[in-house]
Formats: C-alpha cells, structure tokens, sequence
C-alpha cells in the first residue's frame, strides 16, 4: 500500500541525440552533496528512464505534499549539476533542463 503522505511526480526531459552514455555517466559519478541536497528537499524513490528511439528522458519520483523543490534552482550545488549537464540536453537559459510534468493517466497499485 502506497503512502498517503507522499505523490508521485513525473516529468520529460529531452537528451541530445548520442548522449546517452553520457548521461549514464554523469549519474553514476552524482555529487554526494547533490543526492544530500535532493533529499533534504523530501525527494525519494527516483528514477530516470530512457527511450532510445526519442532520446527522451523519463524521470519519476516520490515526495512529500509538502515538498521543498522549489528551493533547489537557488541551491549552488544544484546550479552546478545543472551546468554540469546543460551539454547534453535541452536546457533553459539558467541550465535547468527543460522538464515538461507528466499526467497521470493509469495506476494499478
């Protein structure tokens, strides 16, 4: 049984074609302060996948209702990944990924 406390967010982003390794890369080698950072912020249980076909980027996550997301763009270690990344896929003129929210449509528990 899922935990009433907490939603699922779910968004797109968008890889840069041949990027992919890249990426998985990046990931693998995430700051510890970044992972600190984003779990202070009540983020858990988070998943990116990929579509190769799209280079379409999937990303699913758990948090409280009463999240603290919206604070991380002012965060310098966020500010760094974001910069860090901003080469291999599509960006925002801050660096932030361009993030498109999903809806949800199906769940079966």
């Amino acid at each position: 049984m899922s935990d009433p406390r907490l939603e699922t967010y779910a968004f797109r982003m968008q890889l840069h074609p041949g990027q992919a390794e890249a990426y998985r890369q990046r990931h693998d080698a995430i700051p510890g302060d970044l992972v600190v950072l984003l779990r202070e912020a009540g983020i858990s249980d988070y998943s990116i996948f990929l579509d190769p076909q799209t280079h379409a980027l999937f990303a699913i996550l758990k948090r409280p209702r009463e999240h603290g997301m919206a604070a991380l763009s002012e965060h310098p270690a966020m500010q760094r990944w974001w910069a860090a990344m901003a080469d291999i896929m599509d960006t925002l003129p801050s660096n932030e990924p361009v993030c498109v929210p999903l809806v949800p449509v199906f769940h079966m528990a």
